[in-house]
């Protein structure tokens, strides 16, 4: 067989967006992968596609099921087909990744993925006293194989002291930024606001978006409807997880989309894909405006694909809170004259825990057989920028066939690190923070702190003043003093 034979191309996808106030009328999980797949299969013309699957590939979500991809082989009838589970703090791209290297290698024809979650359907469930099942499975039931990080995405120690959200965590990263950059709070708050407006207005032309009302920069700012959580962040700047949203994906080689009759017209390309898994805490970078894998990640994946960075058309980068997509735009030296979403971004269309990456890839599929011959960049991220990843799919077939890179290594070299110490006392730095509301008002201040030791402490602070006056006033840079307890006050 040759090499073209072998190219993995995605031919199906489907996307499901269920909104029911009845939680009794919902689909479970389960079931919304298994619909999502389904329309997957109708789009391309093709049952067959889902019956001879050689492997089921599931990122891990909120529900209990120990073998998804078991489940979904028994209700499609795909009697051959593997089944692995992706952990929380696997890539998403790894497993485009993974498949692409399988069909690449021989190893695998066809590769189903699939994610979904029904967290509304819960919700509503909650709220009406109602308990609803999922589709059981024997207690011994397990993947063929399980994907698992090889660290902690959130140590003890972030979590205790005030970063124990990933609101949190970016919205320290987001403080950052805005220092490096120079930039006044006011000014700030206009270019991520307007920022995140275009998300929405994406969102609203996207049939499967959560939300899909446009919204202007000002409706960003604090309100009675958009309460603060982390200073700068609102609760219209977060990822909305509370969504019944399912993704499927078919990928299958060349070949076998040839065999199975599938035209050349609906073929996708995956070109390259690239990801870092080196992970260190966000405590723990040197440089917290700075995220080396995202350059290594992007960069690379242009560079196997054979194009240059900024002459990508079309762009998906991932969109949990601004600061994750302000840090690749600055990272990958890209500007905002395109697009940053085609599929509308986590607040607006949903941020269904570990599958909106897939999302993204059902709604890139009619985005590029729409523009033939155009590229597409779609990014992933885990944990808190803790890892990144990236890809390249094109209608246009790939001059050098599908290319992996695994960046950690790299990553780890060009990551500059800190010390963490439990408690730090005297005079320190403010390297970056945030401030946590209650009751609409600036309630606690957390703080990563540098020594002159060369160390770092995260400490806070319970003084609403304090508090007020950071939401007020830059902090990054200003000089606090360190006292027992983890408690730190502004000099």
């Amino acid at each position: 067989m040759s090499r073209s034979a072998r190219d993995p191309v995605l031919v199906a996808e489907g996307s499901v967006c269920q909104r029911l106030e009845d939680p009794r009328e919902a689909l479970e999980p389960i079931a919304l992968m298994r619909e999502a797949l389904a329309r997957a299969a109708e789009e391309a013309g093709s049952r067959a596609l889902l019956e001879r699957a050689d492997a089921i590939y599931v990122p891990r979500g909120f529900w209990s099921y120990p073998d998804p991809g078991r489940l979904l082989a028994e209700q499609l009838g795909a009697a051959r087909a593997r089944s692995e589970l992706f952990e929380i703090g696997i890539l998403q791209t790894s497993l485009f990744a993974r498949a692409g290297r399988a069909i690449a290698a021989g190893e695998a024809e066809i590769v189903l993925i699939a994610g979904g979650e029904a967290r509304h359907r819960s919700l509503r469930a909650q709220i009406e006293g109602i308990e609803l099942a999922e589709t059981a499975q024997r207690a011994d039931s397990a993947p063929d194989r399980v994907h698992r990080p090889h660290a902690e995405v959130l140590p003890r120690f972030e979590a205790e002291r005030g970063l124990q959200l990933p609101v949190n965590q970016y919205a320290v990263i987001e403080n950052a930024l805005r220092a490096a950059a120079g930039q006044a709070l006011a000014e700030h708050r206009r270019e991520v606001d307007a920022l995140w407006a275009a998300t929405s207005r994406a969102a609203a032309a996207n049939p499967t978006a959560w939300t899909r009302e446009a919204v202007a920069p000002e409706a960003l700012a604090p309100g009675p409807r958009n309460r603060m959580l982390a200073f700068p962040y609102t609760k219209l700047h977060t990822s909305q997880w509370n969504v019944d949203q399912a993704a499927g994906l078919v990928l299958c080689s060349a070949a076998a989309a040839e065999r199975m009759g599938i035209p050349e017209s609906r073929r996708i390309h995956l070109h390259a894909a690239t990801e870092s898994n080196h992970m260190l805490p966000l405590s723990q970078r040197a440089r917290l405006s700075r995220c080396p894998g995202f350059r290594h990640a992007g960069l690379r994946a242009a560079e196997l694909a054979g194009v240059p960075l900024g002459e990508i058309e079309h762009r998906e980068l991932y969109s949990c809170f601004p600061s994750a997509v302000r840090m690749q735009l600055r990272e990958l030296g890209l500007g905002g004259e395109r697009p940053v979403s085609w599929t509308g971004g986590m607040t607006f269309h949903g941020g269904p825990l570990n599958n909106y990456v897939l999302q993204c890839a059902a709604r890139m599929g009619a985005l590029l057989r729409a523009d033939p011959g155009s590229r597409a960049l779609l990014t992933a991220v885990s944990g808190i920028l803790t890892k990144q990843g990236a890809s390249v799919w094109s209608t246009r077939p790939p001059e050098r066939g599908f290319q992996f890179a695994d960046l950690s290594a790299e990553t780890e070299r060009a990551t500059p690190r800190v010390a963490v110490c439990d408690a730090g006392r005297g005079e320190a730095r403010i390297a970056s923070y945030t401030v946590l509301y209650r009751d609409a008002e600036p309630a606690t201040a957390v703080a990563l702190c540098d020594l002159p030791s060369g160390e770092r402490a995260i400490a806070t602070s319970d003084d609403r003043a304090l508090a007020r006056e950071l939401t007020r006033a830059e902090g990054c840079g200003r000089s606090a003093r360190l006292q027992p307890g983890g408690r730190f006050e502004l000099h």
